[in-house]
């Protein structure tokens, strides 16, 4: 694969987030005020993040640092077209082109590297062991071991990868999906809604709740907690995971503004002090818009800078390196000029909101 960019497809303009609330009367459905469970650590009405007073000096230090990076577009420029020429062309991506394996791609030229794609297990039935997802980190080995994050950046389901996408979720005990793109057949299949109980080959999947966050109609969250489980042969219980749907988000684009991704920072995944241990470890977030590169990676590279600088790690402000390590494991991430840019502009929103509780949090009573 060598420096993969796609053609825009047209974009769809319907109200994504009104027809979602037109459908959303389930019987099913327990009552939405009901708490996601704790592991999943999502909440809307989570409550405001205070920084230790060492936090407070690497957020300050690093919206300096980008406030700074911002008033030179032309170095900002420079920095992601040399992204391009630092393309993994050496390495295979044999298994995804295969004959036996291309109808499941959405497209051709956007396929994991076999070196970290995601190896799905006793799949025999389902013809093969492959899926277009790859394993995502800027950590070394499973990424834990610092403030880096894990996860699986994968494609929109195809009709004909839906039981694959949720063998995914179990197999490797993924609690979070994150969809970063409208419901659209040619971007990306309904893998997820269900009224009632749906089937996916040996899989099944229940609506729990669902709800809609309180923002702008342009940067809604849908959240969905599903119930996920195998019909037969498995003693392993029904597994909850947390879907977020951000439909406002572009192919090709950016949203209007940062809202939507931050709050899904705020709800999800801000930990700033280490939350106890789960009983079983829990696995990497899924992360997907249609192709699994552009959105994708720029939600990933928000997430992990954030979570990399409230650790401490201050090599988290070089978004070059943490593109090009991303790109090494999935070709394409962050796609555009316009999404290089909208991690600067998040990062710095969430930064002066982080600094700005501090000061509300430490103001004399």
């Amino acid at each position: 694969m060598l420096n993969t960019k796609r053609a825009n497809d047209d974009d769809d303009d319907d109200d994504d987030v009104t027809k979602i609330q037109k459908s959303r009367k389930l019987e099913n459905v327990d009552s939405p005020e009901k708490a996601v469970p704790e592991l999943l650590g999502f909440s809307p009405r989570r409550p405001r993040v205070v920084l230790t007073p060492h936090q407070y000096k690497y957020c300050a230090q690093a919206l300096k640092f980008f406030k700074e990076k911002l008033q030179n577009p032309g170095q900002m420029r420079q920095v992601f077209d040399e992204l391009y020429d630092q393309t993994e062309i050496d390495k295979s991506c044999n298994v995804g082109l295969s004959s036996a394996n291309w109808r499941k791609n959405r497209y051709d030229e956007i396929v994991p590297f076999d070196e970290n794609r995601v190896v799905l297990k006793d799949s025999s039935s389902r013809g093969g062991d492959y899926i277009n997802a790859s394993f995502v980190t800027t950590g070394s080995g499973s990424g834990s071991g610092s403030g880096s994050s894990r996860f699986i950046a994968t494609q929109g389901p195809l009709p004909n990868t839906y039981e694959d996408f949720w063998e995914m979720v179990i197999q490797y005990r993924c609690p979070v999906v994150i969809m970063l793109t409208s419901l659209d057949t040619g971007k990306c299949g309904d893998y997820f809604q269900a009224q009632d109980q749906r089937e996916f080959g040996n899989v099944c999947i229940v609506t729990k709740w669902i709800t809609t966050s309180e923002s702008s109609c342009n940067s809604s969250l849908v959240l969905r907690l599903l119930e996920v489980r195998y019909k037969q042969g498995s003693q392993e219980p029904p597994m909850s995971v947390l879907h977020i749907h951000y439909p406002g988000w572009p192919d090709h684009g950016v949203p209007t503004d940062t809202t939507g991704v931050r709050e899904i920072l705020k709800g999800l995944i801000y930990q700033v002090a280490p939350p106890p241990p789960p009983p079983e470890e829990l696995g990497p977030i899924v992360v997907h818009c249609s192709a699994g590169i552009g959105r994708t990676g720029t939600y990933c590279t928000i997430h992990d800078t954030l979570k990399r600088i409230l650790s401490g790690d201050m090599s988290a402000l070089e978004l070059g390196d943490t593109i090009a390590t991303f790109r090494s494991q999935r070709d394409g991430m962050v796609e555009t000029l316009k999404q290089y840019h909208f991690c600067y502009s998040s990062i710095i929103d969430e930064l002066e909101d982080l600094i700005s509780n501090h000061g509300m949090s430490s103001a004399p009573k």
